[in-house]
């Protein structure tokens, strides 16, 4: 964990964003996967690790806004435990290293909320995700546990910009995400498994004490976005997106996203739309500086593979009225990408419109209703940029059915390349005071980059 005094300046800083009652932050539970001892790897809520830092599971903590005293809830493990476990340091030890002075048994939890609840206090929640806390909220609360908005706020405002020791955890993952994306470029051929390919990566992270920071996405159908499936064999002439990364030790994420030949070498079919998805990635990337609305990077991503598309012959018309009416999405019907931190997708579980917009409403047009950041970006901000191409069979039946977008889509030229697959390239980009700064090391991403390490 960081130093105690990090955890003190996070809970001073959002005790100041608020104007008065008690804060409580709920940290996770196990959860088992069949049976209560079988369980899957522990996972601590994010916004408990950013103002507790402990990652262990059944803790509460409540701070309050008037006093400026946080308590930490939680119980002693008893020698049953340590028996199973090995020998623990004691909550008030622990609670102690995040300079948190005060702990209460478990129980105690509800005694306080109720009452401060019953006293007219306001009692401030983050939105529960696992049913089990939403269940604990409504017990204790005897009512449907309503979000603080306030506190939202407060939360999003603080975690989006990162400190110079997030920044560091973020590279450490992003270091291993880049092994994790090398390894696979290197031992992929026809007749391997996706599923060589996606244990190798998750045997990577776990070999280094970590762990993937999402289910890798590691196929040769990357037309489907979040293809978690495995099971297919590599053929040649597939190409193979791999989509993953790793935690570091503090829960900060990776998330990185590669394409590359089964082949050693890419064909020039493959090239030609390679190249196009990487300009489009480029032109993303150079959009992104303090200032500009992430809208802007979706869009000039967006108008690459426009252009690049109306030169091949798939697209016709003009660039600025086909985005405007949406055409583009046939190719790229997702965001351009999203905020990063101790979430892959940071704070997703805050509300995407408040996270990503700052309240402001999103489009509801397809594919732009996917772009999950799209507010104005701020030194501090951590992102992804990830546009791609993809084909989609389903989607370009269904849109030649209902004749839609005519004046843009070519749909006899599309045709010849529905059984293509989809391609993306992903880097992670911090916002700096004057530009932008892509973390950790460079991963391969070039035509000759990738030829020159399949050779290898």
């Amino acid at each position: 964990m960081f130093a105690s005094s990090t955890y003190t300046e996070r809970r001073r800083e959002l005790a100041a964003r608020l104007d008065s009652g008690l804060v409580l932050l709920l940290g996770n539970a196990d959860s088992p996967m069949n049976y209560a001892a079988n369980i899957y790897p522990f996972r601590q809520d994010s916004s408990f690790l950013y103002y507790c830092g402990l990652d262990l599971p059944d803790l509460a903590a409540a701070i309050d806004i008037d006093t400026g005293e946080t308590v930490i809830f939680g119980d002693e493990l008893t020698i049953d435990h340590i028996v199973w476990m090995g020998d623990q340091p004691t909550l008030v030890d622990q609670a102690a290293e995040v300079g948190v002075a005060a702990t209460r048994p478990r129980a105690d939890l509800a005694t306080v909320v109720r009452q401060a609840v019953s006293t007219g206090r306001d009692v401030h929640l983050l939105p529960p995700y696992r049913a089990d806390n939403h269940r604990l909220l409504k017990d204790i609360l005897s009512a449907e546990p309503v979000p603080s908005r306030a506190l939202i706020e407060a939360v999003v405002a603080q975690r989006s910009i990162k400190s110079d020791e997030e920044i560091a955890e973020i590279e450490q993952a992003v270091d291993l995400s880049v092994d994790m994306h090398v390894a696979a470029m290197r031992m992929v051929r026809p007749g391997l498994r996706e599923s060589d390919v996606a244990a190798e990566v998750e045997r990577i992270a776990h070999a280094a004490n970590s762990r993937p920071s999402f289910p890798p996405i590691a196929t040769v159908h990357g037309e489907i976005l979040h293809n978690l499936h495995h099971h297919n064999t590599m053929q040649s002439g597939d190409l193979f997106l791999l989509d993953t990364g790793a935690e570091s030790p503090l829960h900060y994420a990776g998330d990185l996203s590669s394409t590359f030949p089964v082949d050693p070498v890419f064909t020039e079919r493959q090239k030609i739309m390679y190249e196009l998805a990487l300009a489009s990635h480029e032109a993303a990337l150079a959009t992104v500086k303090p200032g500009v609305p992430n809208t802007d990077t979706h869009y000039n991503a967006v108008r690459a593979i426009v252009d690049g598309m109306k030169e091949l012959g798939l697209m016709k018309g003009d660039t600025d009225v086909a985005m405007a009416v949406g055409a583009h999405a046939m190719f790229m019907p997702c965001g351009v990408g999203h905020m990063m931190g101790l979430d892959v997708h940071d704070m997703e579980d805050l509300g995407e419109q408040l996270v990503g917009w700052n309240g402001a409403p999103k489009s509801t047009q397809f594919g732009l209703k996917s772009l999950r950041l799209g507010r104005e970006l701020e030194p501090g901000f951590v992102l992804t940029i990830e546009p791609g191409i993809y084909f989609i069979p389903k989607l370009i039946d269904l849109w030649r059915a209902e004749n839609r977008h005519r004046d843009f889509l070519v749909y006899e030229e599309i045709d010849k390349w529905r059984d293509f697959g989809g391609i993306r390239n992903e880097e992670d980009v911090l916002v700096t005071t004057d530009g932008k700064r892509v973390l950790g090391k460079p991963k391969p991403k070039t035509v000759a980059e990738i030829e020159a390490l399949r050779a290898g």
